[in-house]
């Protein structure tokens, strides 16, 4: 009869358990989540309101042409040398000696 005496489980162990259980459905809950809304995403598509896809350069470009700071064709010529990529500008670039 010594084998069972004590038979009950401590409350951090039954709790322990419940935190494990919640934690794992959880995780397994996100987890199908995440697979879904990945699987489902179309490539190259933007987020709502986002419409240079997060450049920051453009979007400031943007502001400044809607603040009236700079004119049409001064707005074209820098926005082409956004998308070119081309770094003509001198700013930055030290003394260049």
């Amino acid at each position: 009869m010594m084998l069972w005496y004590g038979g009950h489980w401590p409350f951090w162990e039954v709790a322990l358990m419940w935190v494990g259980m919640i934690a794992f459905w959880a995780l397994l809950i996100w987890a199908i989540y995440a697979l879904i809304t990945s699987a489902t995403r179309r490539p190259g598509a933007r987020a709502p309101g986002d419409e240079h896809g997060g450049d920051p350069a453009r979007r400031i470009l943007d502001e400044r042409l809607a603040r009236g700071e700079i004119d049409t064709d001064e707005y074209l010529r820098l926005r082409d040398v956004l998308e070119s990529g081309d770094d003509r500008s001198r700013a930055g670039r030290g003394s260049g000696r």
